[in-house]
């Protein structure tokens, strides 16, 4: 019975990691703007990360997936402006682990009884990222819609992993780009 008990507190505790690692996204947007009339789009500057080469990875996925919604990339008469900004931000991860067990015998209410427990504390730094896209309306000159993502960086991956996390944050950010209609 205790094994099993240990079985699933590990369990438990690496599903709890992974869930930690899954990127946070939100969106928000003017609910008077008829998304219907945004067909094309420019980029502006915004505030860019300072790596060239990862700021090129954003620009092409978000030129890819805006492409893929059906928009067209305009740069002199765009019906949309997109802006990134991106921001990132050193924390403390920390994970704690309890395990043990004990036991104990008596009959009628009386007896002895015995255990032990042990608890792991793990901290460690971590780089979380920030990701925001601005999509205003050119025409109007205002801002109709924000979307959001939060995750941790993994400062070590490889060329290959950084293509695939920028692009599936920029796929996830604008999946509610334009956002849902409601029907009435």
């Amino acid at each position: 019975m205790t094994r099993i008990r240990v079985v699933s507190v590990l369990a438990i505790v690496a599903c709890l990691q992974v869930f930690v690692l899954a990127q946070k996204t939100s969106f928000d947007f003017d609910k008077a703007t008829d998304f219907t009339k945004l067909k094309t789009f420019a980029f502006k500057d915004g505030t860019k990360v300072a790596d060239p080469l990862i700021h090129n990875r954003i620009m092409e996925a978000m030129e890819t997936t805006l492409k893929a919604k059906g928009l067209t990339k305009n740069d002199v008469m765009p019906d949309a402006i997109v802006i990134y900004h991106i921001a990132f931000d050193k924390q403390q991860d920390i994970t704690s682990y309890s395990s043990g067990y004990g036991g104990g015998y008596g009959p009628y209410g009386y007896g002895w009884g015995g255990g032990f427990s042990t608890t792991d504390v793990q901290v460690r730094n971590i780089t979380v990222g920030t990701l925001v896209i601005d999509v205003a309306d050119a025409a109007k000159k205002s801002m109709v819609w924000r979307g959001m993502g939060v995750k941790e960086i993994d400062v070590q991956a490889k060329a290959e992993k950084r293509d695939k996390n920028v692009t599936k944050a920029i796929e996830k950010i604008l999946k509610n780009f334009p956002p849902p209609v409601k029907k009435k």
